[in-house]
């Protein structure tokens, strides 16, 4: 191995250290870490740690996305369209819930992040138009049954299993997991069991 080829590895070695470094620390509640502490965590002297990142911006930015790749086959999966409409509404509020799971607080970061990073506001977005797709296809006869209504009607599904209204759940109301997905079905349901007989 040459010593541009044991230059890069080391780089990428250290790169992938500080990534870990940022997410180990994220994932224990700090949403704001310091340089420093990254560093620290890394087991690499802080003005090294900006060797491999331009700015705590870029570093975040490789964690989300480092995050994002870990989780892509959740988000990724396709819509249960048979059943009852209580058994799709399940389906979709399970599978989103389990993605916000484990997205965990590194989801908390990219909203923070997001407003000031167009590259994580762009993966974001992605995301969100895949999740909304996917409860389209898993409600679509309910949907098309409601005609002009039906876009109205996917908003508010959409934003009652939102990732802010799960934290809400969770965090400021105190429902357990199984409470809160129960609550999200719930809405769901409400929203168009009355347009077409269950099936």
């Amino acid at each position: 191995m040459g010593d541009d080829d044991g230059r890069r590895q080391r780089r990428a070695r250290n790169r992938d250290a500080v990534v870990d470094a940022l997410l180990s620390i994220v994932a224990g509640g700090d949403l704001a870490p310091s340089a420093d502490a990254v560093a620290a965590r890394a087991g690499l002297s802080t003005r090294s740690l900006f060797r491999y990142f331009d700015d705590v911006d870029d570093l975040c930015r490789a964690a989300i996305a480092r995050q994002h790749e870990r989780v892509a086959a959740l988000v990724e999966r396709p819509a249960v369209t048979d059943g009852t409409l209580d058994a799709r509404a399940r389906d979709v509020v399970e599978r989103r819930v389990e993605l916000f799971d484990a997205m965990g607080d590194v989801g908390r970061l990219a909203r923070l992040r997001a407003p000031f990073q167009p590259l994580i506001a762009d993966g974001l977005t992605t995301v969100r138009r895949l999740l909304r797709q996917r409860m389209a296809t898993a409600l679509a006869a309910e949907l098309e049954a409601l005609g002009p209504a039906a876009t109205a009607a996917l908003d508010a599904a959409d934003v009652l299993c939102s990732f802010e209204a799960y934290g809400l759940l969770r965090e400021e109301l105190g429902r357990d997991h199984d409470a809160a997905v129960e609550a999200m079905v719930a809405g769901i349901v409400a929203l168009v069991a009355s347009v077409v007989p269950s099936r």
